[in-house]
């Protein structure tokens, strides 16, 4: 239904295929940012769900210099997938947390490669400005560029209570410039974080209404050496069954508009850290539930979209 495929959603890297005539697969780099909302800057404890890692990233090592992380994932990905095209991907942490200056080095220095296609800077939408939108915006001229901001929900109450360190109009303020430079806004949103599912559902609808060019939907997960663990271990919080977890992606997405690219649906890649929810850990059968919930309900990505 999306893309050529049987999917009942606009699947990212379907997407992706379809625009440049093969997989674009995504090198994760890490530039050794670090974090305003970890260094002591906005606070010295960081968000609530965040590890050491930076929240998942399986960058490859920053004692390489940025061209050689790009050239060993190129080489791998070669390797392993048979890959052609490639994204360079700024994961970890806060990747607009620098001058500006030195940020154009560090991306520039990312896309020398001729098979890298296109750039994507994970960020908070308090860390960015007029300079270092522009530099980003010039970039775009000449590859497919991305910026995937961190909201995690509209609410504000929860925000605070997972020590985000920004409110829903920060956000608001950060998209409006983004989209005005003429960049590609990915949203990241995070389920179980005390809400109901109407509260989660909100958060949808004032999505839609920006009509969001991208979303990455995690679910909340307490991982080792994160306050969230601890806050588990101490019966604070309870996290949602797989099943409710697969029910409220699709009701999510049917609220999407039909053109909002669908980045992510279920986590990888931390099974070594992960506490709970333990069906976390098996990314392909929830995604498969995904694909046999919205066949159930004959539904798809946008039906209840206005």
């Amino acid at each position: 239904m999306f893309n050529n495929t049987d999917k009942r959603y606009n699947q990212f890297s379907a997407y992706l295929k379809n625009r440049f005539g093969a997989k674009v697969y995504k090198i994760t780099i890490d530039a050794g940012f670090s974090c305003p909302n970890r260094d002591g800057t906005i606070s010295s404890g960081g968000c609530i769900f965040c590890d050491d890692t930076g929240s998942f990233s399986q960058a490859h090592s920053n004692l390489l210099s940025i061209e050689n992380q790009v050239e060993e994932g190129v080489k791998n990905l070669s390797a392993r997938f048979k890959a052609e095209k490639f994204m360079s991907y700024f994961q970890a942490y806060t990747n607009t947390y620098r001058p500006v200056n030195e940020l154009e080095r560090i991306y520039r220095a990312s896309l020398n490669h001729s098979d890298v296609v296109g750039i994507s800077i994970g960020t908070r939408p308090d860390c960015v400005d007029d300079d270092k939108l522009n530099l980003i915006s010039d970039i775009s001229k000449d590859y497919y560029t991305w910026i995937e901001y961190g909201l995690q929900s509209s609410h504000d109450k929860t925000l605070l209570k997972i020590n985000r360190g920004h409110d829903y109009n920060c956000f608001l303020r950060a998209y409006e410039k983004t989209k005005n430079k003429g960049i590609n806004v990915c949203v990241h949103v995070i389920f179980g974080l005390w809400e109901s599912r109407d509260e989660i559902l909100q958060t949808a609808q004032r999505l839609a209404d920006l009509k969001i060019d991208g979303i990455k939907i995690h679910m909340l997960c307490a991982l080792q050496g994160t306050k969230l663990a601890k806050m588990y271990d101490n019966n604070e919080i309870d996290f949602m069954s797989e099943d409710e977890y697969v029910s409220l992606v699709c009701d999510f997405l049917e609220i999407l508009p039909p053109q909002t690219t669908i980045h992510r649906l279920a986590g990888n890649g931390y099974r070594k850290s992960l506490i709970a929810p333990r069906w976390l850990g098996a990314k392909l059968d929830c995604l498969n539930k995904i694909d046999r919930e919205f066949l159930k309900r004959n539904s798809w990505q946008g039906i209840n979209y206005n």
